[in-house]
């Protein structure tokens, strides 16, 4: 079982979106880097998956479920690379972890999120896992 990362701007699609799609979830779609579609590629049902807001709020606000494993993005024309995952709302962080907090804790210093803070899906180590939930509050 892997754990992971995706970023999402709040103005375009928020925890309070995800949350709204209830147990069926909703399409993460708009992934146009290879990387981050590799990364979604690997992504098996039942992975758990910390949902950070960028750009407003740079924090980690909750985390989701993966529901539906990868498959073709619905949003691009048939025959391009890209893939969407469906995902539901899990839980919410009692207290959202910022990226300041995340930069300021050498053990997360090789995290993806401070070592490739653009990338918009990746992936999270066991331990950076259990060392973020302790911080925000699970």
């Amino acid at each position: 079982m892997a754990y992971w990362l995706l970023k999402s701007e709040p103005d375009e699609w928020s925890w309070a979106q995800q949350v709204a799609e209830g147990r069926d979830g909703a399409e993460w779609t708009g992934i146009r880097n290879f990387s981050a579609r590799n990364h979604l590629r690997a992504m098996k049902k039942g992975e758990q998956v910390f949902f950070y807001h960028s750009n407003e709020g740079l924090e980690i606000v909750g985390i989701v479920e993966v529901i539906r494993e990868a498959y073709p993005d619905p949003t691009v024309a048939p025959g391009e690379p890209w893939v969407v995952v469906d995902l539901k709302a899990v839980k919410p962080m009692p207290r959202p972890v910022t990226l300041a907090e995340v930069k300021a804790t050498p053990a997360l210093a090789r995290m993806s999120l401070v070592t490739s803070m653009r990338l918009s899906v990746q992936p999270v180590t066991d331990d950076e896992w259990a060392l973020i939930c302790r911080m925000g509050g699970l």
